[in-house]
């Protein structure tokens, strides 16, 4: 019986002699080709002495029976090898528990690979062994599905992202004043900054609220006809109502569309006088000068090829410079970047696209201390002098954003992308390959609801090899059983 903590043993007929004893060898030879995909018989030294195939198998396969006559350990790839030797040394040696099966992968013609998992009976009157193989095609075909699925999500999900924050900006860009409503509680979903200007009661959030509220009650009327007309017909006609505070004229233009089986209003609304839509005069906003030398993060101003026009105090701060150093004049990349080639990447990017956000790497202080830092940057080729703006925050002390600690795996694209500029790139293939063995292993257990049995064969591991990756994601919980062999 399998008890938890252990290896699971072979569990064998009773009385074998009983019912086997005049088994002839071709009942054997029959038995084999039914219960596996592929059969092996190996002698001694290793070679291949015949070969049986499955029903299900025995066409594709056809060319499996050229093995005859070579050693097991030529058909199999490189990597491989080390697993055809033990099983041909275990042969020779009981092994407590029952024997373990073991994948291995053969190189077939044309660069086709053949994922088998093989158990190994000794032949003891022959000195060799019969491995018996099950083919893992299909489940290395389900293995693969599952990482083109993750990889499809991650995909639809960055999309998904850049739309939204395209949508965002141009909602918030536009001059015109826009609400979103629902077609039938006439509740304010979501508006723009213009329209909180225009229609907002600056002690009240308009959000959650009915749009009649901002209305005066004499204008509630025409303006229901008006969102109902919106909702037969697609849209209205333009009208002109009476705010309720402050009882301004608004026109208003309504909109349906449809998002998750609801019927959704857009709402345009504009002011006679484009005074109410507009922001406080640049008079009454303090110097921008003053403002960016204040700042806690340092800004730096550069001409097109990154030396540097100017800077403020926070730049000076962090390179630790001496009273009377002057950083005007410099190129950039003097403290800025682990090599040059950042800043020359920045700059270049710049040029091509005219923003950088986030971009990862090091500030150097005046005495060579190296310290994490981000940059954004905006290039202005326009103007009297053109030049390119770098705004750069120090996150040496910064925690994750992701919520991470140290040693965790990264969760998504996004995270693995955020490695660049932070690590080598050996260590984010890594990361990487980990992610996928991760993701892979936690969606065949969300399909076999959790049997670990079935999702090691599903993934073509043995349960010892599971059980290995689930202590080392953090999968496997503190009252689960553990294996006590080592992993194939």
């Amino acid at each position: 019986m399998h008890t938890p903590g252990t290896a699971a043993a072979t569990q064998r007929f009773e009385a074998p002699e009983l019912h086997f004893s005049d088994l002839s060898a071709e009942v054997l030879a029959g038995v084999v080709a039914a219960a596996t995909d592929l059969a092996l018989v190996v002698d001694a030294q290793g070679v291949i002495r015949d070969v049986s195939l499955g029903a299900a198998h025995a066409a594709e396969l056809a060319e499996l029976r050229q093995w005859i006559g070579r050693r097991w350990i030529e058909t199999v790839t490189i990597e491989n090898r080390g697993k055809v030797t033990a099983m041909l040394s275990q042969s020779s040696a009981p092994v407590a528990g029952g024997r373990h099966e073991r994948q291995v992968t053969h190189a077939l013609a044309g660069g086709v690979d053949l994922p088998v998992s093989y158990s190994v009976v000794p032949l003891t009157g022959q000195g060799g062994v019969l491995a018996l193989g099950r083919d893992l095609r299909e489940v290395a075909a389900v293995q693969k599905r599952l990482v083109d699925a993750q990889q499809s999500m991650e995909r639809d999900y960055l999309r998904l992202r850049h739309t939204e924050a395209r949508y965002r900006l141009l909602f918030e860009a536009v001059a015109e004043a826009v609400l979103v409503l629902d077609a039938n509680s006439l509740v304010v979903l979501e508006h723009n900054a213009a329209a909180g200007r225009l229609m907002g009661d600056a002690t009240r959030r308009m959000v959650g609220r009915s749009v009649l509220e901002l209305l005066a009650p004499a204008s509630h009327a025409e303006v229901q006809a008006q969102f109902a007309q919106a909702r037969s017909a697609g849209r209205s006609d333009d009208l002109t109502v009476r705010l309720a505070a402050g009882g301004a004229d608004v026109r208003l233009g309504a909109s349906a569309f449809r998002q998750d089986s609801t019927t959704l209003l857009l709402v345009r609304a504009s002011a006679p006088g484009a005074l109410a839509a507009n922001p406080l005069p640049a008079a009454d906003s303090p110097p921008l000068a003053d403002v960016v030398n204040a700042l806690p993060d340092a800004f730096v101003l550069t001409d097109m090829q990154g030396r540097i026009l100017s800077a403020n105090q926070a730049f000076s701060d962090m390179l630790q410079l001496a009273p009377g150093d002057a950083v005007q004049g410099q190129p950039l990349e003097r403290w800025l970047g682990r090599t040059a080639v950042d800043v020359n990447v920045l700059i270049s990017s710049l040029r091509q696209h005219g923003v950088v956000k986030l971009f990862p790497t090091t500030l150097r202080s005046g005495l060579g201390e190296p310290s994490a830092v981000e940059v954004s940057a905006v290039a202005v080729p326009d103007g009297p002098q053109a030049c390119l703006g770098f705004a750069i925050r120090d996150v040496a002390r910064r925690l994750p954003a992701d919520g991470r600690t140290p040693g965790q795996l990264p969760r998504s694209v996004e995270q693995l992308t955020g490695l660049v500029g932070r690590l080598p790139l050996k260590d984010i293939v890594g990361e990487t390959t980990d992610l996928i063995e991760r993701l892979c292993i936690e969606a065949a257990l969300q399909l076999t609801r959790d049997h670990r049995a079935s999702a090691a064969e599903m993934l073509g591991l043995s349960r010892q090899s599971l059980y290995v990756k689930l202590r080392r994601y953090g999968i496997l919980g503190d009252n689960a059983p553990e294996e006590t062999s080592g992993a194939d």
